[in-house]
């Protein structure tokens, strides 16, 4: 037998298209350590193996004279890879068991090859070469960039408002309580550069530079940096804006921002599209975890949660209604047949827990996968505002998108259609190691917990893995794990004589009965929001409640600004209160709240009854 040189040489079936889709992966795998020849080329060459087993099984024949045949073959063959091909060999090998199931596996295949092949086809299309994600890259970090954008450009108008000076919660005063009460540990617990000075200048600047290292993402231009840059300072926002920076998709931006920094080469001033790097496939697969947390978490939660209405497929005859700033079209969900809002439900749990799983599986199953991923995106994001949650998780599942499966002018426009070797450039793969191994075990607990809510690691490992958690960049998610089932509005009213009031008008939440809900995402209004969960509990769980009604009985232009009106635009009321409606959709127009009262938020106060606000205790 004739195997010229030092390769193992792999014969196969030419004429099976199944038999040729599998070595073209094989061959990537291996890397030019293993020949791949059609065995009836190459028939003289090796007389001496009857004809009849090349028809029924690969034959791979080592320089030695070793011959293996069919499962065998397949798995000697691939100890000369490097990858996930490299690893399922040596598992199956090592596993009791493993080698006699594989056999038997590979008989019964190569017994229905037409089945398997048109299974094959179906499955992975007919594209026979691995799959690569230089686009999916290219476009996935365009879309992060506008999410940046889009999380600092909100942010960078309400700043002054939310944590200026005389903003509802200001971030100097809030910092000198931390230094004061902490000492040198509240620098650890609360990273922020806003230690070095915090007032309103810095605080917009601080928007303003991360508006600029957006930009640099979209455009490409030292993509890592910007990404790192940009971490950098949402986290330090995120810091001192205290509650109004509390939301799981500012923690999701950050981790995602954070991962992705190390899907791109550090010192590279212009982006190289075709960067495949083993630092750059290593923050896919963590990028890819990440999505597949937040999917499933996100759907586990809400079945451990052992609240009714998921389980009884309910939850949406109350969610249109109550979520925190519904849009225009959760008036006509919340009054859809209930057959259908039930169906949404059930939907919302495959995609949710069946989605995430796709990741792993065939270019069909992951394409499919990445459709219902954002299809349920922009169902939530056509009913709610929900910020740029939404468009950050649909561009998170673009990542399981191969470049074989985008529209060929697409690909072809952005990563040429020459043969240019990929760049190999990036972070050392110690880096991408090292983030992935403590990216995985600080997030794993709280995957688990998702499913089991009673489990917790031992203190041994928790206590190290705290340390991490003034990041916010390794989280647990799961939106909606109980379902609200009544919406409470807060309206806040004024008055100069205590007998008449008149009420302050929020631009986002609901107020005026006849005004439609609005729509606002990407845009996020953090007063809006926040004044949501306020009316799920007392003013006294909610400090900050206070200082806004202080700073509007001052007049604090900052704070007026994040309203939809202001009754008293020339001089600020003498007392101002807070009452509770009971809100609900109406079944037919023209208006399109009803509402009740329940009585006072908060009591009428005045200037004389209380003192300049306070930033709360850390």
């Amino acid at each position: 037998m004739n195997t010229e040189g030092n390769r193992p040489v792999m014969l196969f079936d030419g004429d099976c298209g199944f038999c040729r889709f599998w070595v073209a992966r094989w061959q990537h795998a291996t890397r030019g350590c293993v020949e791949y020849e059609p065995f009836q080329e190459r028939l003289l060459d090796f007389s001496s193996v009857p004809r009849s087993e090349f028809e029924t099984a690969v034959q791979l024949i080592c320089p030695d004279g070793r011959r293996f045949s069919g499962a065998d073959a397949v798995f000697e063959a691939l100890t000369y890879s490097r990858g996930p091909f490299h690893w399922i060999s040596r598992l199956m090998q090592w596993l009791p068991g493993g080698l006699w199931l594989s056999r038997k596996f590979y008989k019964f295949i190569a017994r229905n090859r037409t089945p398997a092949s048109w299974l094959t086809r179906v499955l992975w299309g007919r594209v026979l070469g691995p799959p690569t994600y230089f686009f999916a890259r290219w476009l996935f970090l365009r879309l992060l960039g506008l999410s940046l954008l889009f999380a600092f450009v909100s942010l960078l108008v309400q700043i002054r408002g939310l944590a200026g000076s005389k903003g509802i919660l200001p971030a100097d005063r809030f910092l000198d309580a931390v230094r004061q009460q902490l000492g040198p540990e509240g620098y650890r617990l609360l990273p922020t550069l806003y230690w070095f000075g915090c007032n309103d200048a810095a605080l917009i600047a601080g928007c303003v530079v991360g508006v600029g290292l957006s930009v640099l993402v979209i455009a490409g231009f030292s993509t890592s940096l910007a990404l790192l840059g940009a971490w950098v300072l949402y986290l330090s926002l995120a810091v001192v804006c205290q509650d109004f920076l509390q939301f799981q998709w500012d923690s999701l931006l950050l981790e995602t921002t954070l991962l992705a920094a190390f899907f791109c080469p550090p010192f590279r001033w212009r982006e190289q599209v075709r960067n495949n790097a083993a630092s750059t496939r290593i923050a896919r697969w963590m990028l890819l975890w990440l999505l597949f947390r937040l999917m499933f978490e996100s759907g586990a939660v809400k079945l451990s949660s052992g609240d009714e209405t998921w389980r009884n497929l309910t939850a949406l005859d109350y969610h249109y209604e109550t979520q925190p700033l519904p849009g225009p079209l959760a008036w006509w969900a919340h009054n859809s047949p209930e057959w259908l809002r039930k169906t949404e439900t059930a939907l919302m749990f495959v995609i949710e827990l069946g989605a995430p799983l796709c990741i792993i599986m065939p270019r069909r199953v992951r394409v499919a996968g990445f459709l219902s991923l954002t299809a349920l995106q922009l169902a939530i994001a056509t009913t709610g505002n929900y910020a740029f949650f939404n468009f950050l998780t649909a561009a998170l599942g673009v990542l399981m998108v191969d470049d074989a499966s985008w529209p060929k002018r697409w690909t072809a426009r952005i990563l040429g259609n020459g043969s240019t070797e990929p760049s190999t450039d990036g972070w050392p793969a110690a880096v991408a190691w090292t983030i992935a191994g403590v990216s995985a075990v600080a997030t794993l607990s709280p995957l688990i917990e998702s499913v089991y809510p009673e489990f917790s690691l031992p203190y041994v490992v928790n206590q190290p893995l705290s340390l991490l958690q003034p990041l916010r960049s390794f989280n647990g998610y799961g939106l909606f794990r109980v379902m609200t089932t009544f919406r409470h509005e807060i309206v806040i009213e004024g008055s100069n004589d205590g007998e008449s009031w008149k009420e302050y008008e929020f631009r986002w939440k609901p107020g005026d009965v006849n005004r439609m809900p609005p729509i606002c995402a990407p845009h996020q209004p953090r007063l809006d929001w926040q004044m949501w969960f306020a009316a799920l509990g007392t003013y006294r769980q909610n400090p900050w409640f206070v200082n806004l009604l202080v700073r509007l009985l001052q007049g604090s232009p900052a704070v007026t600004s994040l309203l939809g009106t202001n009754p008293f635009p020339d001089k600020p009321p003498v007392y101002i209160r807070a009452v509770l409606y009971d809100y609900h959709f109406t079944r037919q127009g023209p208006a399109w709240w009803r509402r009740e009262k329940l009585g006072l938020y908060f009591p009428a106060i005045s200037l004389k009854a209380v003192s300049a606000p306070e930033t709360a205790n850390p």
